[in-house]
């Protein structure tokens, strides 16, 4: 079967065909090690902080309430909400970075990009199939992650399949999930931040959306000074975003249902037709800023991602230097990939515990 004809594999099954890939998801290796991947928050700091898995199945869940609520296809969101994280390395955003930064000073000009990696765990470096790489997935699920944020014409993707047409939007089902996604970062990041006092609401409250938001949780009667007011914010700040997405997408979304979801034609230079409304999505915009600014440059954020980068640093110096420091499968990949993409692979796929412990053994001593 050429890979063209994978992507629209429709085999007999008692499933329908997003179900499988949902179930093929959730069973992979890559899926599991989400776990130990920090979202924010070093995966050590605490029980209670969200992890890449934790933030998947959130964004999972919003996902799929949005595309209920619109008439979409909610297991088509799903799918792609669950696996649009699966190619982010450990260290969060910072690890990406610094692995796209080593790949391209050692003449690698594509370097590297969590939104391809992911797409590239699903088709290539899961291997479940004797006859070929990858977890043999539908068109609209793999499209899904590869086009997960705008705009899509990126020069990783030059040469790609045609099928994947990046003048055309994904999926609506897509577009869902990346405003999922947005949702369930802002309000999740603020309740570990505020959890773990790195941000107060005395700082949020001088937000126009956080405005919105403390409004009605005083009008449920809970105060700011209760501890379930923390609880009651972030509840009512998904509340507010997802109803606020569901109302003002409604129209967009019946204008260009497709009952195939594969069959997207809207053009990719046209306004997305789900969305917030502009009042929300300016609010929102500021919010962000203001988390940037509060939280995720506040110094023991910034100090930790430090940690993670040397990390970084350090392992992919260790394993081009010497490649008998790496395992005997990924020394065996050399005869079919770059020797620095396979070197890039195998540390995106750890987990941040994992990075660590193997920095030890290398160089002898912890970050």
């Amino acid at each position: 079967m050429r890979p063209d004809e994978r992507f629209f594999s429709f085999e007999k099954d008692f499933r329908d065909p997003f179900a499988r890939d949902r179930d093929r998801v959730l069973h992979c290796s890559s899926f599991r090690r989400l776990e130990y991947k920090t979202q924010v928050f070093l995966n050590h700091e605490g029980d209670y902080f969200r992890t890449r898995l934790t933030h998947s199945l959130e964004v999972s869940q919003i996902a799929r309430t949005l595309s209920r609520m619109l008439d979409l296809n909610e297991t088509l969101a799903e799918v792609i909400a669950l696996s649009h994280d699966l190619g982010h390395t450990p260290f969060g955003h910072v690890g990406g970075d610094e692995l796209d930064k080593l790949l391209k000073a050692d003449g690698r000009p594509l370097g590297f990009e969590h939104n391809f990696q992911s797409f590239r765990v699903l088709t290539k470096l899961e291997k479940r199939y004797k006859e070929f790489d990858g977890l043999n997935l539908t068109f609209a699920t793999l499209e899904g992650v590869l086009k997960h944020s705008y705009p899509y014409k990126k020069p990783f993707l030059e040469g790609l399949d045609p099928h994947f047409d990046l003048e055309k939007h994904p999926s609506l089902e897509a577009m869902v999930v990346d405003h999922a996604d947005e949702i369930a970062y802002t309000s999740h990041d603020i309740d570990d931040g505020i959890k773990y006092g790195l941000i107060s609401f005395d700082d949020l409250l001088k937000d126009a959306l956080c405005l919105r938001v403390d409004e009605v949780v005083q009008k449920e009667g809970v105060t700011r000074e209760e501890k379930l007011y923390r609880h009651r914010f972030v509840a009512g700040l998904i509340k507010l975003l997802v109803e606020d997405f569901i109302e003002t997408s409604k129209e967009g979304a019946k204008q260009y249902r497709q009952e195939t979801p594969i069959c997207v034609t809207i053009d990719a230079q046209e306004e997305l037709p789900v969305g917030f409304s502009k009042e929300t999505g300016t609010q929102l915009k500021k919010l962000k800023k203001l988390l940037y600014q509060k939280l995720y440059k506040h110094q023991k954020i910034v100090r930790k991602m430090h940690a993670g980068k040397q990390c970084i640093q350090g392992l992919y110096k260790a394993f081009t230097e010497d490649t008998d420091l790496l395992p005997p499968y990924q020394k065996e990949l050399f005869d079919v990939r770059i020797k620095e993409r396979v070197i890039a692979d195998y540390i995106a796929a750890m987990t941040d515990r994992y990075a660590m412990k193997t920095y030890h053994e290398v160089y002898g001593f912890s970050l």
